[in-house]
């Protein structure tokens, strides 16, 4: 039997790929009965679609996957808190379970700015795991945007030199 660990990795290699291709490396996956049944990353540059995250994407595969928009034995994992939108997915899609990685301290809505998948006022509630592979999940993000940071940087050098 595989654990969140497990799991978890599988959604780090998803969020690689974003990387690969210079989107912000968030990656998901969702699993019932133990097997996977979607994985994605994020693709909102490529797309250029403001709803082209990694969870929904997930979401979307996984729906069609079993044949149905209820994903009420199935959990997700994601590198990072899940935000407004995706929350909102997550809980209109009845995910039992929702497994992230690092915190989003400007856009989580798992826990850290407000808690969407436990509020007991929509009709379905998510039990949440946060910090699976944290730092790992975490440095994967820091990593991407002090490297777009420092290109930024160096084209603006080469902007100024005659």
């Amino acid at each position: 039997m595989y654990n969140d660990d497990y799991f978890m990795r599988l959604a780090i290699i998803e969020a690689k790929k974003a990387e690969m291709i210079n989107e912000v490396p968030i990656g998901a996956i969702i699993v019932k009965d133990n097997e996977v049944i979607a994985s994605a990353h994020n693709l909102r540059e490529t797309e250029q679609r403001s709803i082209a995250h990694a969870e929904l994407l997930a979401i979307d595969q996984a729906c069609k996957v079993v044949g149905s928009w209820r994903l009420e034995e199935a959990t997700l994992y994601v590198t990072l808190e899940p935000c407004a939108m995706c929350a909102g997915a997550i809980v209109l899609s009845r995910v039992k379970r929702v497994v992230y990685g690092a915190k989003d301290p400007k856009g989580g809505c798992a826990g850290t700015l407000m808690d969407l998948l436990q509020e007991e006022r929509f009709n379905h509630q998510s039990e949440v795991v946060q910090g699976v592979l944290e730092e790992e999940c975490g440095l994967l993000l820091s990593d991407f945007f002090k490297r777009l940071r420092l290109q930024k940087k160096e084209k603006k050098q080469l902007n100024l030199e005659p």
